[in-house]
Formats: C-alpha cells, structure tokens, sequence
C-alpha cells in the first residue's frame, strides 16, 4: 500500500521559512518522480514544484521560482520543499505526488499518488 505523508506546514509570517517534507512508503521511492501541488480555500489546485526519479531535474511554477526549492533523498525516502520569502498568496494546502517516469511535469492528472496534504497559513 503506498502512503505519502506531509509534514512541516504551520503559520509563519509573511518574508518567513518553511521545509515541508513528504515521507513515501511502500513503492521504489528512486523509480518515481515527485511533485508537489497546493491548493487555497476556492482556488483549483496549481503546479509548485518537481522533481526527476534521480533528483538531477527540477521545474517550478513562475510564481515559486526563486523562493521555492525541491529535494529529495532516495536513502530516506522522502521528498522536501524548502519555502522562503513566503507570502500570504503561498497559503495553501500543500500536497506532495509520485509519478512513475523520470520526471512528473506540471500536470496534477498524470500523478499516481497522492498524500493527505499539509497546512500552510501566511500572515501579513
């Protein structure tokens, strides 16, 4: 049974850090690529980050870039985001994803798992 689960998201002020991370069992972790998604209260769920099954590819949506930074670690199993300079718009549930090829791409749909999702609440 594969599991993916979220932890890290909290409430931080605007211009704060965050590390989410998302600890995936029961799959070849090294044979999926990652992603992570979010989504705010009214709004469909959007592209943030990706990264390829070796972690040598990544791609970020425009509105991350610069200030979001995705990691993995195929010993531990787990996937990372590293959120800087957040602002109130970055407030979200955060969800991480595997996909089966080497790199995920920005579409939600060609994903194969998803996990439960973590809080992440920006105040100004």
């Amino acid at each position: 049974q594969v599991q993916l689960v979220e932890s890290g998201g909290g409430l931080v002020q605007a211009g704060g850090s965050l590390r989410l991370s998302c600890a995936a069992s029961g799959l070849t972790f090294v044979t999926y690529a990652m992603g992570w998604f979010r989504q705010a209260p009214g709004k469909e769920r959007e592209f943030v980050a990706t990264i390829s099954r070796k972690g040598g590819i990544t791609a970020y949506a425009d509105s991350v870039k610069g200030r979001f930074m995705i990691s993995r670690d195929n010993a531990k199993n787990t996937v990372y985001l590293q959120m800087t300079s957040l602002k109130p718009e970055d407030s979200a549930v955060y969800y991480c994803a595997s996909r089966y090829t080497v790199i995920g791409g920005p579409s939600g749909d060609a994903y194969d798992y998803w996990g439960r999702g973590t809080q992440v609440t920006v105040s100004s």
